[in-house]
């Protein structure tokens, strides 16, 4: 149920989507925070165009400096704020990192409509076989790389993700 605070940390990370899209430039109107116990942890906006770097998304940078500053690969207890619904990958690393709640402002057809975003193409892609998929899968020494998990496995201290 959203409240006061919510609200603030939302107008936050939509404001972080401004400064990505037309302050800086830095890529597309996506930004970001991370709440935990009431106080904002990390932020993040787009910086795709910027870096180079597909993967810079608001909520990517939001989750990796949550995580350096908690110390942890997981965010057990935090919130994130987003300008816009997550796309696959990062949805994705918010399932990875133990996200308690996503509140989202633009919906994925915003961001097709207002700025041509794929994510719904990107979802139709992940959905079909991977030899049906844009981008070619094809197994390759399976056996040796088994061979590495079956030793990982056998460690007493090994690290489930």
């Amino acid at each position: 149920m959203p409240n006061k605070n919510n609200n603030e940390f939302m107008r936050r990370a939509i404001a972080l989507s401004e400064k990505a899209s037309m302050v800086e430039k830095s890529g597309g109107v996506f930004g970001a925070v991370i709440v935990k116990d009431g106080e904002i942890i990390a932020e993040g906006y787009n910086q795709v165009i910027r870096n180079n770097d597909p993967t810079w998304h608001a909520e990517m940078q939001a989750i990796r400096e949550a995580c350096k500053k908690l110390g942890t690969h997981h965010l057990d207890g935090c919130i994130l704020y987003t300008s816009a619904e997550c796309c696959p990958m990062c949805l994705c690393a918010a399932f990875w990192a133990h996200i308690d709640h996503i509140y989202y402002g633009a919906r994925v057809e915003d961001a097709k409509k207002y700025g041509n975003f794929e994510d719904i193409d990107f979802l139709a892609e992940i959905r079909k076989d991977p030899k049906d998929r844009k981008v070619k899968f094809t197994e390759l020494l399976r056996d040796e790389a088994v061979v590495v998990w079956n030793k990982f496995s056998e460690m007493p201290e090994h690290v489930h993700y």
